[in-house]
């Protein structure tokens, strides 16, 4: 269930400009998290690239019925979820310690991070609406 909740929480730091337009107040919170989001993205980041291998080593369960293949393509959702947001929200750290002062890597990465951007919003509803579909299916199996 932590997992959801962490998803969805994840999903609303992706998406401020939608929090703030229901809750104005909430900007100070934001402001207190921000100079934490790249470790937050990094974070999300790892657990994505995490969840991804887990979702490869469990292909079986898509022989396992209907609910095996839709918990596995939920998990897959999950999975592409955080690492598109978590390079989002992590690239400033990515550029400063993985991509090193390589011109042909800051290319690509700034590359990378032009194409999935544009998605931000959808990405961060999905981790919403991923997390709370995760949150009461585990609500449900428990």
């Amino acid at each position: 269930m932590l997992f959801g909740i962490a998803l969805i929480i994840f999903g609303l730091l992706a998406v401020p400009s939608l929090v703030l337009a229901k809750k104005p107040n909430a900007k100070e919170l934001f402001d207190k998290v921000a100079p934490y989001m790249g470790t937050i993205g990094i974070v999300a980041l790892l657990w994505g690239v995490w969840t991804l291998i887990r979702v490869i080593l469990s292909l079986s369960m898509l022989n396992s019925g209907i609910w095996g293949v839709i918990i596995w393509v939920l998990f897959l959702g999950i999975a592409i979820i955080e690492i598109c947001l978590g390079f989002i929200m992590g690239y400033g750290l990515i550029a400063k310690y993985a991509l090193g002062s390589k011109p042909e890597s800051q290319a690509k990465g700034q590359e990378i991070l032009a194409k999935i951007v544009p998605y931000q919003g959808k990405l961060g509803l999905g981790a919403i609406i991923v997390g709370i579909v995760y949150t009461v299916l585990w609500l449900i199996a428990y």
